[in-house]
């Protein structure tokens, strides 16, 4: 009776301390969706309420009909360059890393070593060259300046690299025997079966892209380039601050992230432990 007790206890005391972790993590969505569509008033009111007396879902409609801030544009640039990103970086990431793991070459772990190599660099050290680079090819303010720079990824190569060295050789020796070489066994044989590691790595680099903000700023100098989280930077400036536009903005803006996050949380634990990556 009394280890009963004490495990009865024990899941009470984990259950309370998982509750009390997930109410923590769900206040900065309610501040969202709860200043998001109250007044101005509301939201630096002293005197705090759960919710204001009545909720103005007109906020949003106000949101897209704001004229000084193109929020749908740039919903939608986010959206363009944050699929066309983590696509990219899929198709070269994992290229790079089943070349590395699986085609015989001498100099392949340098050139690993070379790749990790610029984990280490910080990424102030490269921010001018590359504008420079961009600038000078006549990029600014084009969805290729916003893109091309940022589509390899080291981390996302090392990832991939680490996952195909455990990958099952029997089946690509079984593609092998059937006339396949490494292209064509990497497209029909090694890519269906890691779709976890895709999965997880895709998710990582789509919400980096989407949350990117001191790159699409610099680059994207016009409105119709501006991207969500630098058209959310301009509902606060000096001239004026528009807090419940601010926040449902913020709001919308996370919606995707679910969905994204939602749709793939099963792949993602999945992938991260068959890539090795404690090894």
């Amino acid at each position: 009776m009394r280890d009963d007790s004490r495990v009865r206890a024990g899941r009470a005391l984990r259950l309370s301390l998982l509750i009390a972790l997930a109410l923590l993590f769900l206040i900065p969505f309610y501040l969202l969706v709860r200043n998001g569509l109250s007044s101005e008033s509301d939201i630096t009111s002293p005197e705090w309420t759960f919710f204001p007396s009545s909720l103005r879902w007109g906020n949003i409609k106000e949101l897209f009909d704001d004229t000084s801030v193109p929020f749908a544009r740039s919903l939608l640039n986010s959206s363009l360059i944050a699929v066309a990103t983590t696509l990219g970086t899929l198709l070269l990431a994992s290229l790079a890393g089943y070349g590395l793991a699986r085609i015989p070459y001498r100099h392949a772990n340098k050139v690993f070593f070379a790749i990790l190599g610029t984990l280490m660099v910080p990424a102030s050290v490269t921010f001018v060259p590359t504008f420079v680079l961009v600038s000078s090819l006549g990029w600014v303010s084009t969805m290729r300046g916003l893109i091309v720079p940022t589509l390899f990824s080291a981390f996302a190569c090392f990832i991939f690299r680490q996952y195909f060295l455990g990958f099952p050789r029997e089946l690509e020796d079984a593609a092998r025997v059937d006339g396949l070489g490494y292209w064509r066994t990497y497209w029909q044989v090694v890519v269906p079966n890691s779709r976890p590691v895709f999965a997880a790595v895709g998710t990582i680099v789509f919400i980096g892209a989407w949350n990117s903000f001191l790159w699409p700023l610099v680059i994207g100098q016009d409105r119709d380039s501006w991207t969500v989280q630098v058209a959310l930077s301009s509902f606060t400036t000096s001239q004026v601050i528009r807090l419940h536009e601010l926040f449902v903005a913020a709001a919308v803006s996370i919606v995707p992230l679910l969905v994204v996050f939602l749709f793939f949380q099963r792949w993602i634990v999945a992938g991260v432990e068959r890539s090795g990556i404690d090894d």
